[in-house]
């Protein structure tokens, strides 16, 4: 349905943990047969809006929501970055990790829900969100587990595919009323932050891959004043 998936709890750098996973077990199951069904199901390369939005950032901490098959998270080690990267399927998370191992970098790689994860609070000074598909919940739980995990002086990127937000729902079962999309993020800050983008752009999408037929993206970064 988007490029990633959200993810939570940490766990080791370039292998795999023990299978410790703490989240909806179906929602695990869901993203496991999407990944499953391919060999590879995204392009392998980075996403367009993070090379751009990371080019002035000096590398630190990053928390990468939603690494999939670990093309960002692999991008973000060679660039400087200490990367912890997280997901829910356990088939993406296998991949990713091997991809780190060829790459020569080291990951922290966690498997769980980003709303069940027990991350340090206020501790990344990046935290990238790059087409998350964060169930909904009444408390908002997941758009607050975004802002909370942004150090001060850190920034939250958030990139999503425009237009999802408006569509009916499919026969599919997707539904875009059950996820969490760019604008509400937006209406979640406070004077502690500050808006930097927060716009509607032409996608740079790596060739291939699932996704790669959206043409615009949403893009919101926003930086933690305090």
């Amino acid at each position: 349905m988007t490029e990633n998936i959200a993810a939570g709890s940490p766990a080791s750098d370039t292998s795999l943990p023990d299978d410790g996973y703490v989240g909806d077990p179906a929602v695990r199951a869901e993203w496991d047969n999407r990944y499953a069904d391919r060999q590879q199901l995204w392009s392998g390369r980075p996403n367009g809006a993070l090379v751009a939005e990371v080019a002035g950032l000096t590398p630190g901490r990053v928390l990468d929501v939603g690494c999939g098959e670990g093309a960002d998270a692999v991008w973000l080690a060679r660039g400087g970055w200490d990367v912890t990267a997280l997901e829910v399927s356990g088939v993406a998370l296998e991949r990713a990790a091997g991809h780190a191992r060829d790459a020569g970098v080291v990951v922290r790689w966690v498997h769980a829900a980003l709303t069940e994860a027990a991350l340090p609070p206020a501790s990344f000074d990046l935290v990238s969100a790059q087409y998350p598909a964060l169930l909904r919940t009444p408390g908002a739980a997941a758009e607050r587990a975004l802002l909370a995990a942004v150090a001060p002086g850190g920034v939250l990127l958030l990139v999503h595919h425009a237009g999802m937000d408006t569509q009916q729902a499919h026969d599919s079962g997707f539904d875009p009323a059950d996820y969490v999309w760019p604008s509400m993020v937006a209406a979640l800050l406070t004077d502690d932050w500050k808006v930097e983008v927060n716009e509607q752009r032409p996608r740079v999408a790596p060739d291939g891959g699932a996704g790669a037929h959206h043409t615009d993206d949403l893009v919101l970064r926003a930086r933690r004043l305090r």
